[in-house]
């Protein structure tokens, strides 16, 4: 028996599927006998030439039968003998094309609502039931559903409107009043070119130092600078400490805010709400080719503290406040205004829908995907790539034996390919019971496909109990959580824009993170060191100008290397991929990844991955699996394979000059800080940046690793 044809037919109706197949086909050659999942397709004397003699070694028949899981329906054919069927080619090739045609690829929009008319479990229960029913299960579900549809219809209106995206930043030139605005083809535009009118917020002077916009990541940052003795305001469009995403982190990568002493080694503790013993790394290859199925990629280290995020946030909130800094909560950011000597930001409190004015010397974006600001200073292209997010906090309900609270998944998949996309899961252990679970999948950003939380909401309802043992309805939900996670394919440090005149961006809005774990969070928290030091030296010599902030960004080449290893999880719009297509090429890397040294897949997956390193991995997985080459090809396409070109060589060259400055670079800084800082601030941030660049995501030994576990921290601290 051998598989001949192996399809995805992308729809979750496999009884329309199975109808059309079983009465509306027509192969023209055989006949058919219905099966209950399908047909066979047997040889009689009446469908061969008359007087014909069947040969006994002639393959005298074809099974096609369909199946459902991950709301898709597949399709396979086999046949019974090595011998091709008769006409077999074009029997193949007919119901390839028919069924593409009658099932086609289809991206549902969510509908238009009125909440003035009825509630969002109202609205949008006839598109998305079992989503409205179990959001009507969770406390504060009516609040989280309307922010998830905000959020998506948030995205839609970015990717599809990236050229004239909506203006919320306006330049002047003058004194602060009196200024020239406008915008050009979605960038701040030069201030000299337009009409004038008066600013709407007419302030002499800042009244901060600096005002950061969102409260998940920038509370975070917020803190580290009020701590330094700046003046500092955060606005955050949600009550604050409210959070509809989880965080996942290990010991190493958070020692950063122990470094910078925003949290002792005691109040780490407190906000870990579980740390498991190993992670699993795990892909569908059931039908993959043996040579491409791995064996699970253990990754002890990696994501294995799941941290307490909304205590988290109350504690960073707290130091914020500590430090004379104010939260303005339930608060929307309108518009920001910039001229030479300050900005001035445009607010509304959504509960009262009272309008006000502040302003500062700095403005800082940490809005995520939902920042219009991000989509104003990159124009037509502010994210190239995202990962549609969803799940939820389930505190209890799981049977016994379901899952061990010692053990996380990392990365699995349990199928292929699902209506255009490769779903993963990953499972984290949290406090007592409480699981947190989430379901993703790679994405390229597109206008007619921009990605939908509602649909993998529904997705994830519906085929949680295929993933871990369950039965949904006695699940205790906490809450969901919920995002779109960006990503941007650099090809150097200077191809994004993360910075204008007294304005930064930070986290996911400056979208400079890890394509693999493709988190703002441990992007963030990774470079905190960096970010702090590099904009602590700006605001005190007040080097706020475009040409010194965009140098204050996340920027490693070693992760901008890696896109492409991204580009391969995107099945493109339109596009029909076979549909274990995606899980071979994971397999393939992970397990390479499996037959190394455990640090190595440590490195690689916390953006520390070096020159040597990628390209001998790269060379075995070409070795291991020749197609992959061609794969990529197809996915990427000659134009970002051109790209990607360029971030290699950016890669190589910084290998270089990070091997020729390493040994005495950072000696040589630490000698003439002292009296170069003060003469020549610009040329010091600059070198600091340099430094920084050389230093970040260099590879860390086992003996490194170990450095950073719970004993030697609290030993380090207690002396």
């Amino acid at each position: 028996m051998k598989e001949i044809l192996y399809l995805e037919v992308p729809t979750a109706d496999i009884t329309a599927v199975r109808q059309w197949l079983q009465t509306d086909f027509q192969p023209g050659y055989g006949e058919k006998v219905l099966t209950t999942e399908g047909f066979r397709l047997k040889i009689t004397t009446a469908t061969t030439t008359v007087g014909a003699v069947i040969s006994e070694n002639l393959s005298e028949e074809l099974s096609v039968f369909i199946w459902s899981v991950q709301r898709t329906t597949y399709l396979k054919v086999f046949r019974w003998v090595e011998q091709p069927f008769p006409k077999e080619k074009e029997i193949l090739q007919q119901l390839t094309k028919e069924i593409r045609s009658r099932f086609p690829n289809h991206y549902p929009e969510p509908p238009a609502i009125d909440l003035s008319q009825q509630s969002i479990f109202e609205a949008l229960a006839p598109y998305y039931p079992l989503t409205v029913k179990y959001f009507q299960k969770m406390p504060n579900g009516e609040y989280d559903l309307k922010r998830a549809y905000w959020w998506e219809q948030r995205w839609r209106q970015g990717v599809r409107n990236p050229q004239q995206p909506r203006q919320v930043v306006f330049s002047s030139q003058g004194d602060w009043g009196q200024g020239r605005w406008g915008s050009v083809g979605g960038k701040i535009s030069s201030p000299s070119s337009h009409t004038s009118h008066t600013s709407q917020c007419p302030m002499p002077n800042a009244q901060y130092d600096i005002i950061y916009i969102g409260g998940a990541l920038g509370v975070i940052h917020a803190a580290v600078m009020a701590k330094l003795g700046y003046k500092v305001l955060l606005l955050e469009r949600m009550p604050f400490g409210r959070m509809n995403r989880e965080w996942n982190i290990s010991r190493d990568e958070i020692q950063s805010l122990l470094n910078l002493g925003l949290i002792t080694p005691a109040e780490l503790e407190t906000i870990i709400a579980r740390e498991y013993k190993d992670g699993f790394n795990k892909f569908f290859d059931a039908n993959n080719p043996r040579k491409l199925r791995s064996p699970v990629l253990h990754t002890p280290t990696v994501l294995n503290l799941g941290l307490d995020s909304e205590k988290l946030l109350q504690l960073c909130g707290q130091k914020l406040q500590a430090a004379g800094g104010e939260i303005w909560d339930e608060t929307e950011f309108i518009r920001a205004d910039i001229n030479e000597s300050q900005v001035g930001v445009k607010v509304k409190h959504l509960c009262s829908e009272i309008e006000k004015q502040v302003s500062g010397r700095l403005l800082v974006d940490a809005m995520g995907t939902a920042s219009p600001i991000a989509w104003q200073l990159n124009g037509g292209r502010a994210f190239d790539s995202v990962c549609p997010t969803v799940g939820a906090v389930i505190e209890s309900g799981f049977e016994p034996g379901v899952w061990d609270s010692e053990l996380g998944d990392v990365l699995y998949s349990h199928g292929d390919i699902s209506r255009g996309r490769q779903l993963i899961w990953e499972l984290f252990p949290a406090a007592e019971d409480e699981l947190t679970i989430y379901l993703f999948h790679y994405h390229e950003v597109n206008g007619e496909n921009p990605g939908s939380l509602l649909e993998m909401y529904e997705d994830f309802f519906t085929i949680l109990p295929e993933y871990r043992r369950c039965d949904v309805d006695k699940l205790v939900w906490k809450k969901p959580t919920f995002g779109y996670i960006p990503g941007h394919f650099s090809v150097g440090s200077g191809d994004r824009k993360v910075a204008f005149d007294r304005l930064i961006a930070i986290g996911d809005a400056a979208s400079l993170q890890s394509p693999l774990i493709f988190t703002g969070f441990g992007s963030l928290v990774r470079n905190l060191e960096r970010l702090t030091k590099l904009l602590d030296i700006a605001l005190k010599h007040n080097l706020l100008s475009f040409r010194h902030l965009n140098r204050i960004r996340a920027y490693q080449t070693n992760v901008s290397v890696t896109w492409l290893f991204s580009k391969g999880m995107m099945v493109p719009t339109g596009k029909f991929l076979p549909p274990q297509r995606v899980n071979s090429m994971l397999n393939t890397f992970f397990g390479l990844l499996a037959e190394e040294p455990p640090e190595v897949a440590d490195n690689f997956i916390k953006d520390r991955c070096d020159w040597l390193t990628f390209n001998r991995l790269a060379l075995k997985a070409a070795k291991k699996n020749p197609a992959l080459l061609l794969w990529i090809w197809e996915l990427a396409g000659s134009k970002d394979l051109v790209r990607w070109l360029g971030s290699y060589f950016t890669f190589s060259r910084h290998a270089l000059i990070s091997a020729l400055l390493s040994p005495w670079f950072p000696q040589f800084l630490n000698r003439v800080g002292s009296w170069l800082e003060p003469r020549n601030p610009a040329l010091w941030l600059r070198l600091q940046a340099i430094n920084y660049a050389i230093a970040t995501g260099k590879p860390r030994s086992a003996t490194q690793v170990a450095k950073t576990s719970p004993e030697a921290i609290i030993q380090k601290f207690s002396h």
